[in-house]
């Protein structure tokens, strides 16, 4: 039993520390990604950006109140989560952990910066997708394999 917790919990902090890692590369870099972004490849751009709302930029507020509120909300969904890691298992387990490690990630820099340093952006053209960092991937990640659970992995009864 406490062999496969600590599974979970080293890739949760496996999932912390590369994103972690990740952000301040982008933070510290002495080049200035926040005022024009590098070019990667051509259709990958490194911009940093500050995001105070949720997910993508949505919910952004200029008011701390509320952004302290939205930071509450997000611990406490990220604790519900960690209590269906527990109740879970397999390859469900597996989706609430990089969700959680991500998660803790986005939380981390609410808490120390008042927002979350997004910096991928990636584009074809002229289209420019939602720009998100490395925690917004195992989140996403996460989601979409409970979502293929759900709609593939259960046997109908």
């Amino acid at each position: 039993m406490f062999k496969k917790h600590l599974i979970d919990f080293s890739i949760i902090i496996f999932i912390f520390l590369i994103d972690r890692v990740s952000k301040l590369l982008i933070i510290s870099s002495p080049k200035t990604y926040e005022q024009y972004g590098i070019n990667v490849t051509s259709f990958l751009n490194f911009n940093l950006i500050w995001n105070e709302g949720i997910a993508f930029g949505l919910f952004s507020f200029d008011e701390k109140l509320y952004y302290n509120f939205l930071t509450i909300i997000i611990c406490v969904i990220t604790a519900v989560i960690i209590w269906l890691m527990f109740r879970s298992k397999g390859f469900e387990r597996l989706s609430y952990v990089m969700i959680i490690g991500g998660s803790l990630g986005n939380i981390f820099d609410r808490i120390f910066y008042s927002a979350v340093p997004d910096f991928i952006d990636i584009h074809i053209n002229n289209f420019h997708w939602f720009i998100f960092n490395v925690a917004d991937i195992f989140i996403t990640i996460g989601i979409i394999f409970l979502i293929s659970f759900e709609m593939f992995g259960r046997k109908i009864k």
